[in-house]
Parts: C-alpha cells; structure tokens; sequence
C-alpha cells in the first residue's frame, strides 16, 4: 500500500525504519480484557524527500487513539510540571500579558500548565480532546473545550494572545489544518509557543522508542518552517531544551509581525551539518535500532538466568515501543511501577506486564530497576537513590 506526505502530498517512497506491528503504545488493558484480541498497526516510518517532514502513516484514526480513558496524566511529572510554571513566567515576560490577556492551550492536557497562567489572573482556556484528562482539568478550575482542534473549532474560539502547543504537533494526522486553525486563533500581533522533540536529537540519540502510533509526525526546524510559512505564520523565535531528549520550542507570528531571532538561522545551520536533508542522514538508524534491542534482550536474559531480579519503572509510552520491539513480556519483566493512578492495576499493551505502584516496587527490592521513560532519568536517580537504575536508549546503560 503506497501513502503520502501529510503535509505536501508527496508520495512516501523512502522508509526510515520499521519496528514492526505493535498495539498504540497508551492502550494500556484491564485484567478482563487479557483473553481478547489485541488490534496492532505497523510501525514503519518513512521521510518525504520533497518536504523532509519524517511520518508515520495514519493508520489509526486520531479519536482511536487519544480515547476517554487516555491514561497520560501531564502532572505526573515534576519536572514537567516546573518546566511549565518556568515557561508561563518567561511567557508574561515575553509577551506582556496582564489580566486583560487571553491564553489558549492546545492539548491542554489534565491543566498541567495553565494552572499557573490561571493564578496569575490571567484568562485562559485549555482544549483537550480526552474526557479523563479533561475533567481533571476542570477539577483545578481550568475552563476546558473537550474537542479536537483544527480550523474549525478556531473559528469558534475569541482570539488569544498567547497560543501554546507543548507536544502535540507530532500527535495530529491533518498538520496542515492544525496549524492553521492556530493563525486563525492568534490576535494580529499575537504570539503561538509550540514544542517538539527535536528530529535532530531523535535521530543522533538513537531515540526510536519515541515512535509510536499517537506520534504521526518526527520534525525538524526547516520542515516546520515550510508548514507553517503556507498558512501564513513564521518561526521568529526557537529555543533548544533538554525535555524529552532534546525538544525545540519554536514562537510563531503572523508574516511581518515580529523580527526574526538569529536563533533561527543557527539551529537551521546544525541541521543543515548534520543533512537531514538528505537520505544519507537516515541511513544506519534501523541498525542502530536493532542493536539497543538485541543489548537489552541479552541483559534482561543473563540477568534471569543469574537469578536478578529486573522491574521496570515508568509505564510510559515510549517504554511499550520498546519492550514490544524487542519483545519483552512479564517473563523477563515480571512489573513496570508507575505512579500515575490510571494506569495502576492495568496490564501494559502487547507485553501484557502488569503496572504496580512504586511501593509494590519497594516492597519487592529490585536487584535493578528498568527506567523506560529514560528522558526522566535525573529525577528518578534522585527519588530512587538506592536502586541500581538501567537505561536502554541511547544504547545500554547501568546507572550505580
């Protein structure tokens, strides 16, 4: 079966790499459901070398995905928490907001963020397409528009100052009518913030995990320049964080609004050294891939067989691309702890790996605890001290 560029419509002719055929990595299961069918979807990526935006096909239909009972709770995290108060102090710095500003979130997630615009008095609305996360949202006094968002909804919507987007462009099959349903948001002289892991860190960092089923899109800078430039938006502004192993947060306007920072030009000049502009620049990443997978396989096995015992923390979902890429069942790891409550007493997808709380994981003393989600490892080296902590991307490593 043949596809096309999301964005251009291109045909889609030369594949990155392919994990194989795995179930969306947040469908997380029920004990009752254990005995039933488990629908998969492949998970092969390819980049379109007319627009060089790197995608996965949509082979899941978005509200298939992100369904009512979405477990990934935002404020699970601490350190993404800070991360965002940081950013609502540096954004009313930025942009001058005051109470007679309004700001939008998209994919606001359980209020995560905007819990800070809201006390500092300034209007806000979150839209977040998922009832569970939603509704916790609104138990913080975040007003919250449970729908999807897209030119349609923008339409609807009065026109904010500040528009943010914290990881979700890679999360939306239609990227064209997204981003332009964020021009038709924005005021003439308002701003958008929106963040994505960096395709230049994915690719260097050897971060395949990070492709999954909910991640329709793996972007670069200079593709997303292209994006934007043909709804009538500009990039003027681009920041490189360390969140999720390497994110760019890029600041939006209208053409014509706001002068462009030289930080622009010299994250598109690393780009341009390292050619992700070229086929030459994907080439090795499925090898790279299959070595992370077969290290992992021979530790978790020679740990068995020593008679160490392996449990796993972090039921995230880059974790289930990888333990399902590699093929790692409850055999090997018998429980992933994770503190989030919704996905406690559920049963990773494919893997099948129960999900524990972290004092289960205590009760159990671990010889070596897994971190899946390994772009937290500073913080959970801090909270877990005693535990010998093991990663498995870039490539594995044993954290004393």
């Amino acid at each position: 079966m043949s596809h096309c560029c999301r964005h251009c419509g291109s045909p889609l002719a030369h594949e990155v790499i392919d994990l194989g055929h795995q179930p969306p990595s947040n469908a997380y299961l029920t004990a009752d459901q254990l005995t039933l069918p488990e629908i998969t979807y492949p998970l092969k990526v390819f980049v379109c070398t007319n627009c060089w935006l790197m995608q996965l096909p949509a082979h899941a239909a978005a509200d298939q995905l992100f369904t009512s009972d979405y477990a990934y709770l935002s404020s699970t995290s601490s350190s993404w928490c800070a991360h965002a108060k940081a950013f609502v102090s540096q954004a009313i710095d930025r942009l001058g907001l005051d109470e007679k500003s309004i700001v939008v979130e998209l994919a606001s997630n359980d209020g995560y963020l905007l819990q800070y615009v809201k006390q500092q008095g300034i209007s806000c609305l979150g839209i977040e397409p998922t009832h569970a996360t939603a509704e916790a949202a609104r138990a913080k006094g975040i007003e919250t528009i449970e729908e999807f968002f897209g030119i349609a909804l923008a339409e609807k919507l009065a026109k904010a100052d500040l528009v943010v987007a914290n990881n979700v462009l890679a999360h939306v099959p239609d990227i064209n009518d997204f981003v332009a349903g964020i021009g038709c948001l924005l005021k003439p002289d308002g701003q958008a913030s929106v963040e994505f892991p960096h395709l230049l860190n994915l690719l260097q960092g050897n971060q395949f995990d990070t492709i999954y089923h909910e991640h329709y899109s793996y972007i670069s800078l200079k593709a997303v320049q292209r994006i934007v430039q043909a709804v009538g938006l500009q990039v003027v502004d681009v920041e490189q964080l360390q969140t999720h192993g390497g994110s760019l947060r890029i600041w939006l306007a209208h053409q014509g609004q706001v002068d462009v920072a030289d930080s622009v030009a010299e994250v598109i000049a690393l780009e341009d050294a390292a050619g992700l502009e070229t086929c030459e620049a994907y080439a090795g990443f499925q090898k790279r891939a299959e070595a992370a997978k077969f290290d992992l396989l021979d530790f978790l096995l020679a740990a068995k067989k020593d008679g160490a015992r392996v449990i796993g923390y972090g039921a995230a979902a880059k974790g289930n691309t990888l333990l399902n890429y590699v093929g790692v069942c409850s055999d090997l790891l018998p429980m992933v702890a994770d503190r989030a409550l919704s996905k406690q007493g559920k049963y990773l997808p494919g893997s099948h790996i129960p999900v524990i709380t972290p004092q289960m994981l205590n009760d159990c003393q671990p010889d070596l605890v897994l971190v899946l989600p390994w772009n937290l490892i500073t913080e959970l080296s801090e909270e877990m001290p005693d535990y010998k902590l093991l990663t498995a991307i870039p490539c594995l490593k044993v954290i004393e």
